[in-house]
């Protein structure tokens, strides 16, 4: 655990902090109830396939909870990778335009221009039910974007 006076590390991966354990948890138990309930349940209208259904209806649902344990963004000299849900991309810097956060979304979003197109991308690994924490996130991810855009070259890395 990090000190309040001890220095982040403004490459250090973005990882939402509900958004690790709170799936792990919903993914156990959605589990272990569909299963308690495919082996379980009583009654003669209850075939083998119907069991078999609500096991896979169970382990379906589980493994989407479980996709949200994988979202992070992680920032390197060179650019960014955004992991969201179900699609990773990469960024150069030089793409990124700015960090948006605030407002009504759930999450942080990057302005990136994408050739000639403006396009809007969801940072899941940002999340507002994070609070304070996701606000220093933010601002660290706009300090990388700003520090990286600028026209001169740098060495080192940005203060977060």
């Amino acid at each position: 655990m990090r000190g309040k006076g001890e220095a982040v590390d403004p490459y250090a991966t973005f990882r939402p902090v509900r958004g690790r354990w709170v799936p792990v948890v919903v993914s156990v138990i959605v589990f272990a109830s569909f299963t308690f309930a495919a082996i379980t349940i009583q009654g003669a209208e209850w075939k083998l396939v119907d069991r078999l259904f609500v096991f896979a209806l169970g382990a379906g649902i589980a493994w989407f909870c479980s996709r949200f344990v994988g979202v992070r963004a992680v920032p390197t000299e060179q650019g960014l990778m955004v992991r969201n849900l179900f699609r990773k991309r990469r960024f150069e810097w030089t793409e990124i335009l700015r960090v948006q956060f605030g407002g009504g979304g759930p999450w942080a979003y990057l302005d990136v221009m994408d050739g000639e197109v403006l396009e809007t991308v969801a940072v899941m690994a940002i999340q507002k039910a994070d609070g304070a924490k996701a606000i220093k996130e933010a601002s660290r991810l706009s300090a990388l974007v700003q520090f990286h855009s600028s026209a001169e070259p740098h060495r080192g890395a940005p203060e977060a």
